[in-house]
């Protein structure tokens, strides 16, 4: 069974990937997420700081991750952009997340709804961005 975080987390993704392709505003997009199967099992709160959040900030966030690509940002997939972002607002938000199970989740994430190996690309992003974005929490996992 899916925890309510996760389930935020994967209509977060629905939610954003719809926004890089349609630049619906978000106040559509979070209405359609609301009739969606299982919202009622999503931890709404965390849904509506991550899709919101995602969206009013997503130059400071893509702007932090682009260190961390090999290519432009908007030439990553959709599912994988909207699972970066997710997982870079989680890094700067959501301290109370450790990073390792930020990046668990983008992985998972994008097993779901990305391609075969999206997920080895994510993951890796994310190895890089979390050393920029939670310097003491990676530096103190590496040295164990």
């Amino acid at each position: 069974m899916k925890s309510a975080r996760r389930r935020s987390r994967e209509l977060a993704t629905q939610g954003l990937y719809q926004w890089l392709l349609s630049g619906a505003p978000a106040g559509k997009i979070d209405a359609q997420l609301r009739s969606s199967q299982g919202f009622d099992k999503a931890d709404q709160e965390h849904l509506d700081a991550i899709l919101h959040g995602v969206i009013k900030e997503s130059d400071e966030l893509s702007a932090q991750l682009q260190p961390c690509l090999d290519r432009p940002i908007e030439q990553l997939s959709p599912v994988e952009r909207a699972v970066l972002l997710v997982a870079a607002f989680e890094f700067k938000h959501h301290i109370d997340v450790p990073y390792r199970v930020v990046i668990n989740e983008a992985v998972e994430l994008t097993k779901t709804f990305g391609g075969s190996d999206g997920y080895k690309y994510v993951n890796g992003v994310l190895d890089k961005l979390a050393v920029a974005m939670r310097p003491t929490e990676a530096q103190a996992r590496h040295r164990n």
